[in-house]
């Protein structure tokens, strides 16, 4: 496509600088009060032109559907996020609670969605995505432990964990997961907090304006050899170096490392379950009971100029990329709700999940 050409140019042409400290701006949405921009059986990296298996909440640009081709989404009439130059997808599996008295599901409101935008120390350039690259991370069909429950981003140590649970509580000091769970019956606490872990947690997450929170980490060396399309091989996360940095492999190109942190309203389910400190009722929308199949997706739409412009010169960090100055073509106030093409059925609870998926994990 010609604007894949251009970005291509402008990566040949863009000297090497490194990055001696890392970096971060968060990008905030526009959504609609529990609503994700748009919801349902739609993924079009991994099921393009066809039903997903699964349904999924998404944000972003107007121009989502079951196919995404080429820089299709720079064409949007309108997104959620709040730079208006950015028309990107972000999309997660959606969350159900299972009624533990007749085994029905209600699906958990959207309580926000915030995406980080990593600018990590590197010796590498970091560049901004090319329109139309396809990241999914994150394993659709696992139901087994992870080796941790703690994050592990280094591909020289082994398998890669990336995606987390985090739970926020009133009383920090109360445990979220069972004592000594080695991951087959319940989910893994993370060694180095206390408030996260790989898998569901067992207690309520009742932190102020911070209930249950899905975590995930995209790779951010891409590989111009496998293709905007190939998202199974285009992707990988840096090595650590030295002096706290992490570069690319040669010949791949350094992009920025995002972090998708997504809130479910799971308080208005806390008086509806029991809390025993071994089982919890929650359910990803492919059937896992688990929660270690947690993943994300994401196709680019950014306009280059302006995600290169926010690298190159914004530390916003928390307080929001929104603050970033001078960004070209300004911010975005539109909540850009977008007609699904396979929606999810619209009664309050159902016998089944969309897609018919069984409940599975922890030995049931």
């Amino acid at each position: 496509m010609k604007a894949s050409t251009l970005y291509s140019l402008a990566t040949l042409a863009a000297s090497v600088s490194a990055k001696d400290q890392g970096t971060y701006a968060v990008l905030r949405f526009n959504n609609a009060a529990g609503q994700f921009s748009t919801e349902g059986r739609m993924d079009p990296i991994v099921s393009p032109g066809s039903i997903s298996t699964h349904s999924h909440g998404v944000m972003g640009g107007s121009n989502f559907g079951v196919k995404i081709e080429g820089d299709q989404l720079l064409d949007s009439t309108c997104t959620n996020a709040k730079i208006r130059n950015d028309k990107s997808n972000y999309w997660v599996p959606n969350l159900w609670f299972q009624s533990p008295i007749n085994g029905t599901f209600k699906k958990v409101p959207l309580f926000y969605m915030n995406v980080y935008y990593f600018f990590d120390a590197t010796s590498d350039k970091i560049t901004a995505f090319p329109p139309g690259l396809k990241i999914q991370n994150g394993n659709v069909t696992r139901r087994t432990p992870p080796a941790t429950g703690g994050l592990q981003l280094d591909p020289s140590k082994g398998e890669i964990q990336a995606v987390q649970w985090t739970c926020p509580t009133k009383d920090n000091g109360i445990a979220r997961y069972p004592a000594g769970s080695d991951g087959t019956k319940a989910g893994l606490q993370d060694p180095s907090n206390r408030g996260s872990g790989a898998g569901f947690p067992v207690v309520n997450c009742d932190g102020y304006a911070s209930p249950l929170r899905q975590d995930i980490h995209m790779p951010s060396c891409y590989n111009p050899k496998a293709g905007l399309d190939d998202y199974k091989n285009n992707m990988a996360f840096p090595t650590p170096t030295s002096g706290g940095k992490s570069d690319c492999p040669k010949g791949w190109i350094h992009v920025p490392h995002l972090f998708y942190e997504v809130y479910y309203d799971t308080l208005k389910f806390q008086n509806d379950w029991d809390v025993d400190g071994q089982h919890q009722p929650f359910v990803l929308s492919n059937g896992d009971r688990t929660g270690y199949s947690s993943h994300a997706d994401f196709v680019s739409g950014w306009d280059t100029k302006t995600l290169q412009k926010i690298i190159d010169g914004c530390n916003a960090g928390f307080v929001g990329m929104d603050t970033c100055p001078e960004i070209p073509g300004g911010l975005n106030t539109d909540k850009c709700q977008i007609p699904s093409v396979h929606p999810d059925p619209t009664g309050e609870w159902l016998a089944q999940l969309p897609g018919n998926n069984p409940v599975s994990g922890w030995g049931k």
